[in-house]
């Protein structure tokens, strides 16, 4: 008997153990989402998200126009976008960026178009690559609030030395319900990557 309540008491410690470390990791993705770094870097670099036929989706479009506006205030010289395609695709998300931040008067020479990466981790490692080879030292990334604190930690693995500034609108931010589903996802995304080192795909604009 002492030992069977030995071993559930190890067993309730080791599951409070995890209960506390996803709720921790929970919060510090919730006040990541609320934190807005914009230093003077090399580029601001916007997350890939879905398009259809070369026109941003409504996720895309809220993080460009706020690459837009900090690149506007002078927070870095170039706009970086990156994104593959899906199978079918005749563009690949980061060309319909750069193809939206062109109509919206961004000069060619301050956008780079970065087309690979079908999810976070590998877009991050395509544009530590680019971002090498130009010399850049420090970036600044555009994504959704719960998907901060993800993307900020595989840049910094891949060797960028990047901070967020997420955009405060979009279908992302609409609802409390929208927020909680995110975190939760981002809560798990979050854990599998420092766990396993890997990426996860197939959420709406955030993989």
């Amino acid at each position: 008997m002492r030992v069977w309540s030995l071993l559930t008491r190890v067993a309730g410690a080791g599951v409070l153990a995890v209960l506390l470390f996803v709720a921790s990791t929970a919060l510090a993705i919730w006040y990541t989402a609320r934190q807005d770094t914009r230093p003077s870097s090399d580029a601001i670099v916007v997350l890939g998200s879905a398009q259809y036929n070369g026109v941003p989706s409504s996720i895309f479009e809220a993080r460009l126009e706020h690459a837009l506006s900090l690149h506007e205030q002078g927070v870095a010289p170039v706009i970086v976008t990156v994104g593959g395609k899906a199978a079918g695709d005749q563009f690949t998300e980061a060309e319909a960026g750069r193809d939206y931040l062109a109509a919206a008067g961004v000069p060619a020479d301050a956008l780079l178009a970065v087309p690979e990466g079908v999810d976070t981790l590998e877009s991050m490692r395509v544009v530590a690559t680019a971002s090498a080879e130009r010399g850049w030292e420090s970036a600044v990334l555009v994504t959704d609030p719960w998907h901060a604190m993800r993307a900020e930690r595989m840049a910094q693995d891949a060797g960028m030395d990047a901070v967020s500034s997420p955009t405060r609108q979009g279908p992302a931010v609409q609802t409390r319900a929208t927020q909680f589903r995110y975190i939760l996802r981002e809560t798990a995304a979050y854990l599998l990557y420092r766990v396993t080192g890997e990426s996860v795909a197939g959420a709406p604009g955030i993989g």
